[in-house]
C-alpha cells in the first residue's frame, strides 16, 4: 500500500460557485475568468492531478482574476481521465507515465496564442500545483513568452544542469511537512539556481504545511494553517505583480 502523497482529503469539499466561464480553444477545453476593468496582463494556471474541473483550482483562477489578471485555466490533460480520489496508488507511476508534466509545451502555445490575439494580453505569466508546479518549472526553462512563473510543491526533477537555467524570473513555494518532496530535494534546487540561474529567483518554504496546502478555499482550511495559505497567496500574487 503506497502512501497517499496527499494528505489534504480532496474528497471534502465545500461546493463553489465559479465566477468565469468555459472556453474552447482548438483541441482544448478552459475555464477562463476576467478582472471587471480591461487589462492587458494574464495568467495561465495549471491544475494539479485532480484535472480542470475541481473547484479548488478554479477558486484560485477567481481570485488571482480579482487581482487584475486575465486568468485561464486549460485542460492539460486534453480530455482524458483526471486523477480520481477512488483511483489506487499503486497504479500512479502509470496514470503518471500518461501525463507527463513535461509535456505541456504545444497547449502552452495554443493557450498563450489565444491570450495574445484574442484576449489582447501583453504579458503573461503562469502559476501551477503539484503535477502542475512541475508543469511550470518545465516552462519557466522553455518558453520565453512566459514573463514569470511559480511553481508550488512541484517535485523537482534532476535530469540535468539545464534544469536550473531559468529563462525569466520564477518563484518556488513548497512545505515544510510535504512528504512528496524532501528537504534535501529543495536544498539542493537552491544550490544549483544559485550556480546555474542567471535570473531572479526565489524559494520559500511555510512551515507546518503539506502537499497541497496552498489551494484550499476559506472554508475548507484549518485555522492553524489559514496563516501559511494566505502567506503563500499573497507571495504568489505580489510575485506577479513584481515582474506582470
Amino acid at each position: 500500500q503506497m502512501a497517499d502523497p496527499f494528505l489534504y482529503g480532496t474528497g471534502e469539499r465545500s461546493p463553489y460557485g465559479c465566477l468565469g466561464h468555459e472556453v474552447q480553444i482548438e483541441h482544448i477545453n478552459a475555464y477562463v475568468c476576467r478582472p471587471s476593468f480591461f487589462t492587458d496582463k494574464a495568467v495561465i494556471v495549471i491544475h494539479d492531478i485532480f484535472g480542470w474541473l475541481f473547484p479548488d483550482i478554479r477558486y484560485i483562477v477567481d481570485l488571482i482574476a480579482g487581482h487584475g489578471y486575465i486568468t485561464i485555466c486549460p485542460d492539460f490533460f486534453k480530455g482524458t481521465d483526471p486523477w480520481k480520489t477512488t483511483d489506487h496508488w499503486a497504479d500512479f507511476a502509470g496514470w503518471m507515465k500518461d501525463h507527463d508534466p513535461m509535456k505541456v509545451d504545444k497547449e502552452a502555445d495554443v493557450v498563450l496564442k489565444y491570450l495574445k490575439e484574442q484576449c489582447g494580453a501583453k504579458k503573461i505569466g503562469i502559476v501551477g500545483f503539484s503535477w502542475g508546479g512541475m508543469a511550470v518549472h518545465h516552462l519557466m526553462l522553455k518558453n520565453p513568452q512566459l514573463t514569470a512563473g511559480v511553481s508550488l510543491y512541484g517535485r523537482i526533477i534532476r535530469d540535468s544542469e539545464e534544469r536550473y537555467n531559468l529563462l525569466n524570473p520564477t518563484f518556488f513555494i513548497f512545505g515544510e511537512k510535504d512528504h512528496t518532496i524532501s528537504y534535501n530535494q529543495i536544498t539542493l534546487l537552491e544550490e544549483k539556481l544559485k550556480q546555474y540561474c542567471k535570473v531572479a529567483y526565489k524559494i520559500k518554504v511555510y512551515p507546518g504545511q503539506v502537499h497541497g496546502f496552498a489551494q484550499l478555499k476559506p472554508e475548507d482550511m484549518k485555522p492553524d494553517d489559514k496563516p501559511y495559505i494566505e502567506e503563500a497567496r499573497k507571495d504568489m500574487i505580489d510575485w506577479l505583480k513584481m515582474f506582470i
